[in-house]
């Protein structure tokens, strides 16, 4: 089989690293730097649905996780909720520290991966915290007819954020995951979300600004993608290329930083190792050395850390 230049060029790459026993620290370091690496760091992550357990009960599992599919990045999932109001969301106030379970997991995270691997936590936008708290279908009738509430909320829900994500990086995490899963027609207009929502999201990112692995995630198939390709504070951008549609290769034309993705998580636990290897391949060549290959979202909940260890061998 005759090797295109580009190709010729990876291989060579590939060869010139093997064997140097980079560790997931230094393999995301070089990638980050747009260095050559012996291999495409990777990640994948499901929910873990533990939230009602004590916070050592999820960190064991995240641990056990991480050890067992060989993951570059640990990947923090956040399903501690927010704290209620007693009163709705018009008595809700600033708290000094939202996630106390949450932070506790990540110190015992930290100490369990060890320091030659990094991880980041994950936070919900402040959109999607108020509807966790309330629901849509309020924050939608706050939009039309509060719509100074609405930002109030958004605003205190903001700022509370903001405290852990200063907390999370203080105990070690290396950025934010900011999931953001309100950007899509389905729930608001591209100019809602800049009036409404953008900028608290801008304000958790710029709090952390600092921290090189601040990755914005981008949920849903329509997101409006290219809203978030220049002008934040993060070093990343995940987003589904199976949902979207979008190939890397256009994201890779507007943004310059790193890109995680490229593996279909909805139909992961199917994917045959050839699949995944077509589907790594495919992304790694139009994303260049800055790629974290990941799923697009979370896989399935009942995938086993046998079938995400696959990602190892795909390179």
């Amino acid at each position: 089989m005759k090797l295109n230049r580009r190709d010729l060029l990876l291989a060579l790459s590939v060869a010139a690293y093997a064997g140097t026993g980079l560790d997931s620290k230094k393999r995301i370091e070089r990638t980050l730097a747009g260095k050559d690496v012996d291999r495409p760091p990777f990640s994948a992550w499901h929910h873990f649905h533990l939230e009602t357990q004590p916070p050592e009960v999820f960190a064991k599992a995240t641990i056990e996780f991480h050890q067992q599919t060989g993951a570059d990045l640990v990947k923090v999932m956040s399903d501690f909720p927010y704290p209620k109001s007693a009163g709705g969301l018009d008595r809700l106030q600033v708290e000094p520290n939202p996630f106390p379970a949450q932070l506790r997991a990540l110190e015992l995270i930290r100490d369990g991966i060890g320091s030659d691997n990094f991880f980041v936590e994950t936070i919900f936008n402040p959109w999607s915290v108020a509807e966790k708290l309330s629901s849509r279908a309020e924050l939608l009738n706050l939009k039309a007819n509060e719509p100074q509430t609405l930002v109030d909320t958004l605003e205190i829900i903001a700022r509370s954020e903001i405290n852990h994500a200063r907390a999370a990086i203080q105990v070690g995490a290396r950025g934010i995951f900011l999931a953001i899963q309100n950007a899509v027609p389905e729930v608001l207009s591209e100019d809602d979300y800049a009036k409404f929502s953008e900028p608290f999201d801008k304000l958790i990112l710029s709090s952390v600004s600092s921290a090189p692995l601040n990755v914005l995630h981008l949920h849903g198939d329509h997101i409006y993608w290219q809203r978030f390709t220049r002008g934040w504070a993060a070093s990343g951008i995940n987003y589904s290329v199976a949902g979207t549609k979008v190939p890397i290769s256009e994201v890779r034309r507007q943004t310059s930083g790193l890109i995680l993705g490229g593996i279909d998580e909805n139909n992961f636990p199917k994917l045959t190792l050839a699949d995944l290897r077509l589907q790594a391949k495919t992304a790694r060549q139009e994303a260049g050395n800055q790629f974290l290959l990941t799923p697009g979202c979370s896989v399935p909940d009942d995938t086993s850390a046998a079938s995400v260890r696959r990602l190892r061998t795909t390179f």
